[in-house]
């Protein structure tokens, strides 16, 4: 699919790597809504991208639905969905006093990341297999945003581990059940990225953490990730398919 003149939605798209995925697909000539919880800063994306702003919690289907009709009478029906929006959290199953973790605190990242993004999911394509197909014959692609933590997660990752492996897991199944309507799923596992959480770490920090991915030997770009993202877009034989971009990292147990 040819991203230049179509509508896009980016999720998380105020930050990171979902604001580095809109600017790319901005600069690739897409009309673009940042979706986010952020309502200023996705104004802010938005404003200099050119694209529109659209609050959004992807958990809540009436906020989506709003959003999503928003989008559409801004730049028309949309045929590209990045869904990067995701909240980490780490915490040992037992604590050091004994207690067993919130069951809370599980819920709500696997809520926010795997329940919310298919969440987005559904109801893009429920639009999106409505519209004409193109001349290549597709009606649309998503991208879902999982982590090398969905392989190798590290201690007390299991709530972030379990909700990025589901969306590895959903991947295929979602590629074939949507392929009658030649719409493509593909997912991407980033590694380690100089995204704003991460940079808030010490130097110190940000310097072991590069130098344990093998090559090239630092952090990821988020223009990287968004290149592969708009990639998978483009590439038409791109369908069901799970891409780690980590530069050969795989993740110690802590």
């Amino acid at each position: 699919m040819r991203i230049q003149g179509q509508a896009a939605l980016v999720t998380g798209g105020a930050s990171g790597l979902g604001e580095a995925t809109a600017r790319e697909l901005a600069r690739l000539g897409a009309r673009v809504a940042v979706l986010d919880r952020n309502a200023a800063l996705a104004e802010s994306v938005a404003a200099d991208i050119g694209g529109i702003a659209c609050a959004c919690d992807i958990t809540d289907a009436d906020s989506v639905a709003a959003a999503l009709d928003q989008a559409e009478s801004a730049h028309g029906p949309a045929r590209i969905l990045m869904n990067v929006a995701g909240i980490g959290g780490a915490r040992r199953i037992v604590g050091r006093d004994g207690s067993p973790a919130p069951l809370e605190d599980f819920a709500r990242v696997v809520g926010v990341n795997l329940i919310g993004s298919y969440n987005m999911s559904r109801l893009f394509a429920a639009r999106c297999v409505r519209l004409d197909a193109l001349d290549g014959g597709e009606r649309g692609v998503m991208v879902f945003t999982a982590s090398v933590a969905a392989f190798d997660g590290q201690i007390g990752q299991q709530a972030y581990s379990a909700s990025k492996g589901g969306l590895v897991g959903m991947t295929l199944p979602m590629a074939r059940d949507l392929a009658q309507h030649a719409i493509r799923v593909c997912t991407v596992a980033p590694g380690l990225f100089a995204t704003p959480l991460l940079l808030e770490l010490p130097e110190a920090v940000q310097h072991s953490l590069a130098a344990s991915i093998p090559f090239p030997p630092r952090l990821g770009k988020p223009s990287e990730f968004a290149e592969l993202a708009c990639h998978i877009v483009t590439n038409g034989h791109l369908n069901g398919e799970v891409i780690r971009l980590d530069g050969a990292l795989r993740m110690a147990p802590r």
